[in-house]
């Protein structure tokens, strides 16, 4: 009796495996063939990062990689927008999307940023940042009232060929940090020839493409999530003692 025991137990414990990876392949499979047929609907011009379900049943999540929509399970139908959990007021969507992309913050290319050092310097952030983004000058003030932080500053004009005049001129002064907050914070054009090597700024171009960044300013903590816009201090400084 004890032998037929263990070995029913087994077999239902084996079972139980298979059904649930047979309900992995399912979902799998679910998954893909919505993100095929999405894909198809869309266009090269939506790349769908992955597919999955959302907290919804029914509703699966699309990740563009910069923005989250939903579908339901046959791909005839998107819903635009963001998803609130209305118990905590969670905006679930941004939390998600924010999960997506985060980086690790240690394999940044640093020699190609802009080093400020306020206080102790002992927290450490990443901006990205468009020299005539009036977004970026704010937070540029904003960081004024935040103390003891580095702040690394990749320029990524994007906004105009004279943001590219300008980072180039920048990033070729003697002292790029003030050459940077005298114009970000003291409206001083920079008077740098832009002649120099300014490969840096091509590549920080393609990092932020491939890092997702789709506007200035964006804030990376060291914990690798992003803080998009211009945050207040408060919030900000909320944030960096949350990791510290």
């Amino acid at each position: 009796m004890k032998s037929f025991l263990r070995h029913s137990a087994l077999m239902l414990t084996t079972m139980g495996l298979l059904m649930s990876v047979t309900g992995l392949v399912r979902a799998d499979a679910v998954t893909d063939k919505l993100k095929t047929v999405l894909q198809n609907r869309l266009g090269p011009d939506d790349t769908i990062q992955s597919v999955s379900k959302s907290p919804i049943p029914g509703l699966y999540e699309v990740n563009l990689g910069q923005q989250i929509i939903y579908s339901d399970a046959n791909g005839d139908y998107l819903l635009l927008g963001d998803l609130v959990e209305t118990k905590t007021r969670t905006n679930l969507t941004q939390q998600r999307l924010s999960d997506l992309n985060r980086i690790k913050f240690d394999t940044l290319p640093l020699a190609n940023a802009i080093k400020v050092v306020k206080g102790n310097g002992s927290r450490k952030i990443a901006v990205f940042s468009d020299p005539n983004c009036p977004y970026c000058k704010r937070f540029e003030a904003t960081l004024r009232d935040v103390n003891n932080v580095t702040v690394y500053t990749f320029l990524f004009p994007i906004l105009s060929p004279d943001s590219t005049a300008k980072s180039k001129s920048i990033w070729c002064a003697s002292d790029r940090a003030k050459s940077w907050e005298g114009w970000m914070i003291d409206h001083k054009a920079p008077t740098a020839s832009g002649q120099c090597d300014t490969t840096a700024l091509d590549k920080n171009l393609a990092l932020g493409h491939q890092l997702n960044v789709d506007g200035t300013p964006t804030v990376f903590l060291v914990d690798g999530s992003r803080l998009p816009g211009a945050i207040e201090a408060d919030e900000l400084e909320k944030r960096l003692s949350a990791i510290h």
